[in-house]
């Protein structure tokens, strides 16, 4: 059973800082890689960040870099979203996401909402 629960997310002003978290079943936390999309109102969804085989390889969008930063914490079972210098184009839901058996993005948690205020 895969379970993915985000959390937190809230409202800060520009130049905040937030940490998302997801914790993840044992199931998806077995999966070959972790990330964490977001998808703004009346857009699609995005890529942020990906974590590949154990944390050996980590990948961010060209929007994020710099100032996002993902991890893992193996005994907890948890993924991170270190979120700093944010901006008002930063608002979205963020989801946590594990891969299938074939690699993909294929499971996602219910999101956490974060809000950018200039």
């Amino acid at each position: 059973q895969v379970q993915l629960q985000e959390s937190g997310g809230g409202s800060v002003q520009s130049g905040g800082s937030l940490r998302l978290s997801c914790v993840a079943s044992e199931y998806a936390w077995s999966s070959a890689c972790m990330g964490w999309f977001r998808q703004a109102p009346g857009k699609e969804r995005e890529g942020v960040a990906g974590i590949y085989s154990g944390g050996s390889r980590v990948s961010y969008d060209d929007s994020v870099k710099g100032r996002f930063t993902i991890s893992q914490d193996n005994a907890k079972n948890t993924l991170y979203l270190q979120m700093r210098s944010l901006k008002p184009e930063d608002t979205a839901m963020y989801y946590c996401s594990a891969c299938g058996a074939l690699g993909g993005f294929e499971y996602y948690g219910q999101g956490t909402q974060v809000t950018v205020s200039s």
